[in-house]
């Protein structure tokens, strides 16, 4: 084949619908607030995409990111992982105590020790239901715009 008969435009592959027709409409400052606000809570990617999808009563998807949630979150993962470093603790203690001291002796120590689990627990579960309520009031809502 000589380079004259392989014509290769190049370039992209035109669309099998493309969208050609054009609308315009002007906001005042207030409706362009609430129309950039609308648009950003939706996590939509393009304007003329939010805007078609509206008017075609697409349903809109608003994200809200709380960031008072986010740092609950956070902490109670790095305290659940404290949490478990105590219980690897709490039984290498244990094995140290029996191989260490007397039969008496190490059973006064674990004696301390199960008083200080016991508040530890109360603790827990002082968690565990303030978690419930911050679930049942910040994270079972579903918003939709």
């Amino acid at each position: 084949m000589d380079r004259k008969e392989r014509k290769n435009k190049g370039g992209r592959k035109p669309k099998v619908n493309p969208s050609i027709h054009r609308y315009v409409f002007r906001l005042t400052d207030d409706e362009n607030a609430k129309f950039l606000s609308l648009f950003e809570a939706s996590g939509a990617d393009n304007k003329a995409r939010f805007v078609t999808s509206v008017l075609f009563e697409k349903p809109i998807k608003s994200v809200k990111v709380d960031m008072a949630v986010m740092d609950y979150y956070t902490r109670l993962t790095t305290f659940f992982g404290q949490f478990r470093a105590i219980g690897v603790n709490y039984n290498q203690v244990v094995k140290i105590l029996y191989r260490n001291f007397s039969e008496k002796k190490a059973s006064a120590y674990l004696f301390k020790l199960e008083k200080q689990t016991a508040e530890l627990a109360n603790l827990c579960r002082e968690i565990m239901e303030l978690t419930k309520e911050f679930e049942a009031r910040h994270l079972n809502k579903s918003d939709e715009i």
